[in-house]
């Protein structure tokens, strides 16, 4: 039985997506907060587990009868580390058989802006030492994110970021769900790594290629100071941890931490990742 947790959220709504096309909804459980954000997982047959990565109690009931476990990471919350901590206890007291993780493919953790993305790297050493048998899957940047980067109005006011000439490897939410379930459907608990990459590189002056094609509208991109972008923010009302947080993000991407090119993706799929033309019609309707 595989248990995913975070079930009600985008890429766990991704992942069930494709465990529910490929394997009996009596072999699935979902870990959620609320469990009627759950009803439709319930109505074809999911097992529904409730509770957070704060309950260890309530962790400790999600595991019963389960062999692999997804851990979907807890965001940005400040007590997300330790509730990673406590589902990967869970699982190693549950015997689980296999533990999987979404971290991020990021080039040099050493050197990140953004100090949040760390977190990631120490859920990995602490998995590393539980002894579990366990799966890493390190996703780039989502391509979803790109309407919050650009802003709602791209197409009159063009794209302008701190992002210098830096490249990401983006790929959509729904193709590294779709990956991750294809790799816990295959049943092997040998421990490894998969770097979910899109297959290409690209700069926001690709982005606003893409966008300029798929609306038939010119789009430019135009580099902006770190300082000029946050004062933008900050003008909108943004909170400080936000705008710390989004220029952090946006200086990783400018230095070229996002812009590793891997085969994973494309190979778990047994297609390429969706193009970045075609996901900025998706994602922009366009």
């Amino acid at each position: 039985m595989i248990l995913v947790t975070g079930a009600t959220g985008q890429l766990g709504m991704a992942v069930l997506q494709t465990l529910l096309a490929n394997t009996p909804a009596t072999q699935l459980a979902a870990l959620v907060r609320d469990e009627r954000k759950a009803a439709a997982l319930q109505a074809q047959g999911v097992s529904i587990r409730v509770g957070d990565y704060g309950d260890p109690a309530a962790l400790d009931r999600a595991m019963q009868g389960i062999e692999q476990v997804l851990l979907i990471s807890g965001g940005g919350e400040e007590d997300a580390l330790q509730g990673h901590y406590n589902v990967v206890d869970a699982a190693k007291r549950a015997g689980v058989q296999c533990l999987a993780y979404t971290s991020r493919a990021l080039k040099d953790p050493k050197t990140l802006v953004n100090q949040l993305m760390v977190r990631h790297f120490d859920t990995e050493a602490y998995i590393e030492a539980s002894g579990l048998p366990h799966i890493l899957f390190r996703n780039i940047l989502y391509m979803d994110v790109l309407p919050l980067f650009t802003g709602p109005n791209v197409l009159e006011t063009g794209i302008n970021l701190p992002a210098g000439q830096g490249k990401v490897t983006f790929a959509l939410r729904s193709d590294m769900g779709e990956a991750i379930a294809k790799v816990l459907l295959e049943r092997d608990f040998s421990t490894r790594t998969y770097h979910f990459t899109g297959s290409e590189a690209y700069s926001f002056d690709d982005v606003a290629a893409a966008l300029t094609k798929a609306a038939g509208k010119e789009v430019t991109y135009m580099p902006v100071e770190a300082a000029t972008f946050a004062a933008g923010m900050r003008q909108r009302g943004v909170p400080e941890v936000a705008i710390e947080r989004t220029v952090g993000f946006i200086t990783d991407i400018k230095h070229g931490q996002e812009s590793e090119v891997s085969p994973d993706l494309a190979t778990v799929l047994g297609r390429q990742p969706t193009s970045l033309v075609e996901g900025v019609k998706q994602l922009y309707k366009l």
